[in-house]
């Protein structure tokens, strides 16, 4: 409610006096005046001498602030009364959403995390898997089907499994999978894991079973959970794209066990399945497919060019550092850029094993020949145009003098590309975060504008009139909060039916959310974004409303819950 506020008066003039008459019109909201403290609230107390800092005044009881609803009396019908706010809140929630209040995010946009001026910016990195070259979903059944015919080929799983195919949006990225319960779900920052989203298999797990699991709590110890590269004793966090189709095979697998009285050891198939979907790229599988037919894998690869091609016009310094080989980037950079693709590089680093290369010094860089064949001189400095092999961010650093918030890399894996660059290094970083254009255009809908905008209001309402626990107010309210259960679920399967938003665990961040926010200055949906922006443009984080401030939120204006105690209500707390 808030970025809607602050996008409708962005909009123009005419936005400004709707939202006064929003408030104005919230006077039907407002608790008495003896129940606002300072200047926190709607009305203020007839009494004008102020109370002393941090004691509830008491005292002359002060009387309704004009034009508000008065609460009703004792033995009144409350139910009545709750009913009454409830139409009038929901009145009050349509009202606010205008037609055309919807598409007010840019699926092109670039969102900050922290301050960075890109003017300040010399010298640009990039990975080169889902970062530069952006991949078909095409890709994702074909590593599924190869992973499951090793399984069933070189491991002997049972043949029946060959019946599976590949679910497209079955799991999202930034889920965990608990290896000992065979439990895969989505956590939330806070390490809740969020009912309704835990799958063994590819069937869902009832939420009683899920908090019996951990012990009668939905909370996951923190010496369970992955370390900081997402590998924890017993979780596993899946936070790249290739992980996708990992996953499904994952949730298939055990699926057909379950569904055929199978008993089975869940660390062996975890395992199984982790080296063969590893086979499936370390063994060049997957690259093979991709260079066979480039037009049909890789997607947006004229943006790409004129990222480069612009970064070089204006003096920026590239390099390039990935995992993948020699010989499959050059043929799908000069797919993207061009036959003379390497001109428009600084340096090349391939194979470089991250995340090795940034924490690990013992791996000094080969020199790769145009061909890609290995070269035995020693390497006493990083030449333009040239290709190199391994190395390690310590040589690199010490042999080109890059470093600090002169240089920004980009990448697509939040672990293995950004976090030790940002933390122990002092560079900037860019999250690439493809998933993000699909969820804004979600968020851009009316379904999801009206159902978020209600949830919040009738959250609001909850929290305002928990004070009535006669028989038929609790009825109402849990009536209140059946049907804010309801609106979460529809909010969560307009993302995905299974798991929702990769941001949001209902109205927590999630896990993924969390470590995105640390690890990343800014992200975005593609490289291709930076062309929407000058090369000295400054990107500025919006000021979020922490909880202490939560008064300047709209939803809480509008239906008078301050997140504070009610002086008067609350007195028996004293």
């Amino acid at each position: 409610m808030a970025a809607l506020g602050m996008a409708a008066l962005r909009r123009g003039s005419g936005a400004a006096p709707r939202l006064l008459a929003v408030a104005v019109s919230c006077q039907s909201c407002r608790p008495k005046a003896s129940q606002c403290s300072g200047d926190g609230g709607h009305g203020q107390p007839r009494d004008h001498h102020p109370a002393a800092p941090g004691r509830a005044r008491r005292g002359a009881e002060p009387g309704p602030a004009a034009g508000s609803q008065p609460l009703p009396a004792e033995g009144a019908d409350t139910k009545t009364y709750l009913w009454a706010r409830y139409h009038e809140m929901k009145k009050l929630v349509y009202d606010l959403l205008p037609p055309g209040v919807c598409n007010l995010l840019n699926p092109a946009a670039i969102y900050a995390n922290n301050e960075i001026s890109l003017g300040d910016v010399e010298i640009y990195g990039f990975d080169y898997d889902y970062t530069l070259a952006q991949y078909s979903n095409l890709l994702h059944s074909m590593i599924f089907n190869t992973a499951r015919d090793i399984l069933i080929e070189q491991f002997k799983y049972p043949e029946g499994l060959g019946k599976y195919d590949y679910i497209p949006g079955f799991a999202i990225r930034g889920l965990h999978y608990d290896v000992q319960k065979s439990l895969l779900m989505k956590i939330d920052a806070f390490h809740y894991v969020q009912l309704g989203t835990a799958y063994r298999g590819l069937k869902p797990v009832p939420d009683e079973e899920v908090i019996e699991l951990y012990g009668g709590t939905q909370h996951i110890p923190l010496y369970q959970m992955s370390d900081f590269y997402g590998k924890g004793p017993s979780l596993k966090q899946f936070m790249d794209i290739f992980s996708l189709p990992e996953m499904t095979l994952l949730s298939s697998v055990i699926d057909y066990f379950i569904t055929h009285g199978i008993e089975f050891d869940q660390v062996h198939l975890y395992k199984d399945i982790s080296d063969a979907i590893r086979d499936v790229h370390v063994k060049g599988v997957m690259y093979k497919w991709i260079e066979k037919d480039l037009e049909q894998y890789i997607l947006h690869g004229d943006e790409i060019y004129a990222v480069l091609n612009r970064l070089v016009n204006h003096k920026k310094k590239l390099f390039l550092i990935t995992n993948s080989p020699f010989s499959f980037v050059d043929k799908g950079m000069k797919h993207m850029v061009g036959k003379n693709w390497r001109d428009l590089f600084d340096m090349v680093i391939v194979q470089a094993d991250k995340p090795n290369f940034f924490t690990d010094r013992r791996k000094p860089f080969r020199k790769l020949d145009d061909k890609g064949s290995l070269q035995w001189d020693k390497i006493n400095q990083l030449e333009k145009g040239k290709i190199y092999k391994e190395g390690n961010l310590f040589d690199f650093l010490r042999l080109t003098g890059w470093r600090g918030s002169k240089v920004l890399y980009f990448g697509d894996h939040l672990y293995s590309d950004l976090a030790d660059l940002m933390l122990r290094h002092g560079w900037r970083t860019g999250a690439i975060v493809p998933e993000l254009e699909t969820e804004i255009r979600i968020i851009n809908t009316e379904q999801y504008m009206h159902s978020l905008t209600w949830q919040q209001a009738l959250t609001g309402l909850l929290e305002r009139m928990q004070m009535y626990q006669d028989a038929e107010s609790k009825q109402v309210l849990l009536e209140w909060m059946k049907e804010r259960q309801e609106i979460r679920s529809l909010t969560k399967n307009l993302f995905n039916p299974q798991f929702g938003s990769i941001f949001r665990t209902f109205h927590n961040p999630t896990y993924f959310s969390r470590r995105l926010v640390r690890f990343s200055d800014i992200y975005m949906a593609s490289i291709s974004c930076l062309l929407n922006y000058d090369v000295n443009f400054t990107f500025y984080p919006r000021r979020t409303p922490l909880q202490h401030e939560a008064p300047l939120w709209m939803d809480q204006l509008c239906t008078g819950c301050m997140k504070t105690p009610f002086l008067e209500e609350m007195v028996h707390i004293r």
